[in-house]
């Protein structure tokens, strides 16, 4: 592989891609540049670090405006020191900067959240999730905390940040009963230490449990990735368009039009997630089902409708939640 951190040169100007240094983030950035590095480009791969980076404690709510994992590298992108961004599309706020535009959206992963369980704390029998009464779960997502109490009253929430590994290592040593992950983290870092990218996941006496996408909604966009880039840089809009994968592109554009409909950042309780229904034809033009959850006042609220087109879908939905 020919990407480079930082110092590197090469006749031809190679592609700048803006990066956190995460493990997670590191494994999905690396896997854009083997994409591009296959259609003959050269990618250099810039490290940045965020404010979500630097403060490893503070809630979601707390940190202040959507965007604490992507400010910086939005105004590295700006000031022209690195051509695009590779981000989990869940953290990057409804609407993007001035100059600033989603070139691409490659194949999306897994969606779903993942229930990761203590032995000891599992109950396969249990209504709703499959915890023993009482158990405490690890999150600092509003949305999950509201689903788990929506679920599960009788279980109990506790803020957990830090990185995949950070909060693998919390769960393993006893600071929480269970802990809610995207699946798509797990699923990249898995692939990262196939490929020796990245230490694998231990996880000893843990019990990991997919949750089902219709009664435990994910963030919008969970599991998509986002390769933002400048409006006016034609030569990067060209290179990244090889990467883009329009199915879905499609349901993930459903679930931001909702998220800009209902204003909602990282600490609001709400999530969406969009699927093409079956269909004979191509899937680009199959029926949609948006499916959205919202907490106010305690109280849940759930919708979904079908549609061919993904703003007026948004629309419906927003309606349905009352929240118009």
């Amino acid at each position: 592989m020919n990407s480079m951190l930082h110092s590197a040169s090469n006749e031809r100007r190679a592609l700048r891609l803006g990066t956190r240094g995460s493990a997670l983030a590191m494994v999905q950035a690396r896997d854009i540049a083997r994409q591009l590095e296959a259609a003959g480009h050269t990618v250099e791969i810039v490290v940045k670090q965020t404010l979500g980076d630097q403060d490893k404690t503070s809630s979601f709510a707390t940190l202040g405006p959507p965007g604490v994992f992507v400010r910086e590298i939005e105004s590295a992108l700006l000031a022209d020191e690195i051509d695009f961004a590779v981000h989990c599309f869940k953290d990057l706020p409804s609407v993007s900067p001035a100059g600033l535009v989603i070139a691409a959206v490659p194949l999306r992963e897994d969606p779903a959240e993942l229930l990761l369980i203590r032995a000891s704390a599992h109950d396969p029998q249990a209504p709703g999730l499959p915890l023993k009464s009482g158990a405490l779960v690890g999150t600092s997502a509003a949305r999950r905390q509201a689903l788990i109490r929506h679920h599960r009253a009788d279980l109990g929430c506790r803020e957990l940040r830090g990185n995949v590994p950070t909060r693998v290592r919390k769960l393993i040593d006893g600071d929480y009963d269970a802990i809610v992950l995207a699946a798509a983290g797990l699923n990249r870092l898995a692939q990262g230490a196939e490929r020796g990218e990245n230490e694998a996941l231990d996880l000893p006496g843990v019990v990991v449990q997919a949750l089902p996408l219709d009664t435990f909604i994910p963030a919008p966009s969970q599991g998509a990735l986002a390769l933002q880039a400048r409006a006016d840089d034609a030569v990067t809009h060209a290179a990244l368009q090889g990467l883009n994968d329009a199915a879905s592109a499609r349901t993930v554009s459903a679930e931001r039009a909702l998220l800009a409909l209902v204003q909602a950042g990282c600490d609001a309780p709400f999530g969406a997630y969009c699927r093409a229904l079956p269909h004979s034809g191509d899937e680009t033009e199959a029926p949609l089902e948006l499916l959205a959850v919202f907490e106010a006042n305690g109280h849940v609220h759930v919708a979904r409708a079908t549609g061919q087109a993904p703003q007026a879908l948004a629309q419906v939905v927003f309606q349905r939640l009352g929240l118009a």
